[in-house]
């Protein structure tokens, strides 16, 4: 099973990492999320990756295109010009760059991307969030549904507390809990190619017309994952990322190296 995953997007509400390097290149742990969200499917044996490239998309070719440097020790001998790796390490992976246009939506990003993924279900997620969601027993779900799309259904930690108020007077403070139907998109689909009729153009926004339109068909499982999930939506969440990796509690990383 091949995945693709929208890696084209501004990330403007990450500024302060984004105006370099293109979002899923922003580092937790010194790697990319986008490594690390590829190294959750590559645990489960998909290892064939379709990445939608869009705002710098040049900056995830170069990684790419030099992966070993990044991920082994090596030696310049400069006067001789020569190269020697040491250690080196590279993952099994096939990684189809395509670059989908600075203003496509998410929609008409997979769109093109379509003579790419072929005739047979794929995962589909976007770029910038992990979860340590079984990605094997979503892909069971979904083709126990017969349904042309699943949709990984998440249940966040309130982002931010709830106040109670009298007059100016503010009478109770709590955290927003958790449960009470606030489940939420959580990326990490499953599809059936049949999902590209439902794609207009560049303009089509995935989360609106076609995902509302296989809802209302009844074509749109959702499996329910109540463990971690986090988008790096903010400066803040990229630094609580950093935090669970370097003490060693990332929820998400479920391989072994």
């Amino acid at each position: 099973m091949k995945a693709v995953i929208l890696a084209g997007g501004l990330g403007t509400r990450l500024s302060e990492e984004t105006s370099t390097r293109p979002k899923p290149m922003v580092e937790v742990g010194g790697n990319p999320i986008l490594w690390h969200i590829m190294k959750s499917y590559s645990h489960y044996g998909i290892n064939d990756f379709i990445i939608c490239l869009g705002y710098k998309g040049y900056v995830i070719k170069e990684y790419f295109a030099n992966y070993y440097l990044h991920q082994s020790n090596v030696t310049f001998d400069l006067r001789e010009n020569s190269l020697e790796i040491h250690d080196n390490y590279s993952e099994p992976w096939k990684v189809t760059l395509v670059d989908t246009g600075i203003d496509t939506q998410t929609g008409g990003r997979l769109k093109r991307v379509q003579k790419y993924v072929g005739n047979e279900p794929f995962c589909f997620t976007y770029g910038d969030g992990v979860s340590d969601v079984n990605i094997a027993e979503l892909i069971e779900f979904h083709y126990k549904q017969h349904k042309l799309a699943t949709l990984t259904a998440v249940d966040p930690p309130g982002r931010y507390g709830a106040l109670e108020m009298n007059d100016d007077t503010i009478r109770r403070f709590r955290e927003k809990p958790q449960g009470a139907d606030s489940w939420i998109n959580g990326g990490y689909f499953v599809l059936s190619p049949k999902v590209f009729d439902l794609i207009e153009g560049d303009s089509t926004i995935w989360e609106r017309g076609p995902l509302e339109q296989l809802a209302a068909s009844g074509e749109l499982a959702g499996f329910r994952h109540d463990g971690f999930w986090l988008p790096m939506d903010t400066l803040r969440d990229r630094m609580r990322l950093d935090e669970l990796w370097s003490s060693n509690q990332a929820p998400w990383k479920v391989w072994e190296s």
